[in-house]
């Protein structure tokens, strides 16, 4: 594991406008920004064609792309690469859905904690559709399932992230899980934020 110090000084760098400093930010960071690639990869079907090795680097992709990025610390950072790793298989799922005109959509496994009564798949578009209208209404509770669920952080990580407090992140959770559950079970249609 890196030092959390040398990572977030290569971020400040970084986020100063030294493209030198993401040099040397991504080998630091490889094997963390994999770990949370394959906590995305858990949630998908076992026939899914993206390794968390293409998900890294779109990541990397997309980071190198961006003229002014701002993070305030590696927490900050490993939240930001979640959700961008959460768009990669969002998008992945569209263009594999547009290309079949709706037949055999993607699917993904569900932990206890979101999954649909009767089972714990569900479609990847119809998680992103209620992660999309919970955002909505309650932009804290989405943006703490990303961490959460996506980033797999901890409570205390996500308070960093989010500068809250952890029993907020915890009150926040599980209101967030509760509504997604309804949500996921009876999503709105197609189409409908």
């Amino acid at each position: 594991m890196p030092d959390p110090g040398l990572v977030t000084e290569l971020l400040r760098h970084w986020s100063g406008g030294d493209r030198a400093a993401l040099d040397q930010l991504l080998p630091l960071v490889q094997q963390s920004l994999h770990e949370i690639a394959r906590g995305h990869l858990r949630h998908e079907r076992a026939d899914h064609s993206l390794e968390p090795s293409v998900l890294v680097n779109e990541l990397y992709l997309k980071l190198v792309d961006q003229r002014q990025v701002s993070f305030r610390d590696r927490v900050h950072f490993y939240g930001v690469a979640a959700q961008v790793m959460r768009h990669v298989l969002v998008d992945h799922a569209r263009r594999r859905n547009s290309e079949k005109r709706g037949g055999d959509l993607t699917r993904v496994t569900l932990s206890r904690s979101f999954a649909a009564p009767g089972g714990d798949r569900i479609d990847v578009m119809v998680l992103e559709e209620a992660l999309a209208r919970l955002e909505t209404i309650f932009p804290q509770q989405a943006r703490i399932v990303e961490l959460r669920y996506f980033a797999g952080m901890t409570i205390e990580e996500t308070a960093e992230a989010l500068q809250i407090s952890a029993a907020t992140v915890k009150r926040e959770w599980s209101m967030a899980r509760a509504w997604l559950r309804r949500a996921v079970s009876s999503p709105a249609p197609r189409g409908h934020a």
